[in-house]
């Protein structure tokens, strides 16, 4: 099974970007999307598929924090 993650671009040179999850940051290839700082992206195997909303990033991110309490 394969999942997304959403997170939140720092900085981007348009072919990568820093992108923050939950305080870890990771470097992204941002080659699918064009993503500007302060925007959400949902990333699959290091690459940004989409932009997103923050509101629905925000309610993916606590819906993966709370399936992480029940492990």
């Amino acid at each position: 099974m394969c999942i997304a993650i959403p997170g939140k671009v720092l900085a981007t040179d348009g072919v990568t970007a820093q992108v923050d999850f939950r305080g870890n940051t990771v470097n992204v290839n941002v080659g699918l999307v064009d993503p500007q700082p302060g925007q959400y992206v949902l990333v699959h195997a290091v690459c940004a598929i989409e932009v997103m909303e923050k509101d629905k990033a925000e309610e993916l991110t606590q819906l993966f924090m709370d399936l992480e309490e029940l492990a």
